[in-house]
Parts: structure tokens; sequence; C-alpha cells
């Protein structure tokens, strides 16, 4: 699976959603929290929180974890534990409102960790954008499994 690029259409970004999510982060500020503020603006963090379109997801798409079976490249099926094992974000355009966002998901590496039984870790990168103006957000994330 290294190497394979995979696409997910997130669906559209929309107010209210964008506004839930920054009032679960903790924000206050009406230009993050009110959609009918006049310099309403999308969370940064809530392009790279997404992991599936509206309406969610089916029960048959969960992992006993809790976590979707396809969340990290290479799991689906294994008995194994998943942990997050850190994430790094740089955004070159803020989302907005009404973007039709895809996410390009690709397994860059599996190194095997530790002594003994050890751990794998497995890096990810992930874009999120718009075929109208490009990628938005690039994020690398490693994911810790045992």
């Amino acid at each position: 699976m290294v190497g394979r690029v995979e696409r997910r259409s997130l669906g559209v970004v929309r107010a209210d959603a964008a506004a839930e999510f920054a009032r679960a982060a903790g924000e206050d500020s009406p230009r993050l929290v009110d959609p009918d503020h006049p310099e309403f603006a999308v969370h940064p963090m809530y392009v790279v929180s997404l992991l599936r379109g509206a309406p969610g997801a089916a029960d048959a798409e969960f992992r006993p974890d809790g976590m979707y079976r396809d969340e990290v490249p290479g799991t689906d099926g294994l008995d194994v534990s998943l942990m997050a094992g850190g994430q790094d974000v740089r955004w070159t355009g803020a989302v907005r409102v009404g973007d039709d966002i895809e996410v390009r998901r690709t397994l860059v590496s599996v190194e095997r960790k530790g002594r003994g039984a050890g751990f794998v870790l497995l890096t990810v990168e992930k874009t999120y954008g718009t075929p109208e103006r490009g990628v938005l957000a690039e994020v690398t994330e490693r994911f810790i499994v045992r």
C-alpha cells in the first residue's frame, strides 16, 4: 500500500457544521462560532478534522475500537491497537463555506520501532483542497500500530 494514492470527497463545507466544530474546540469568538456574523470564518483545524462527509458512516464502517475501518491505511481487518503518533499541518489557503473538499491520502512509510515486539509506525500524508482553489492544507500524520 505504500505510495498508493486514495481520494475521497468530504462534501461541501457548511457554516453550521464549521461553527459547531469551533464551539466544540472551545472557541468563543463570534467570528468562528456564529455563522451569521459578517466576518464568519471556518476554523483552520475544521477541514483536517473531517474524516467523512455528511451524513457520516454506517455501522459496518467502524472498527471495534471506534475508529473508521479505513482511517489508517493497511490496518483494516487486522487485530491491532492504534494510537495517534503526531500530526504536522501546513495551511496553504483558507477553507471557506461552500468549498467542496476532497482529501487525497498516501501511506508514505512503514517503520518497525522499539525493542522486543515493538510497534509499527505508519506515516500518512494528506492534502485537502478543491478543484477550483487547489490544495488548502497539507497534513503528515503518524500512527502507532501494536
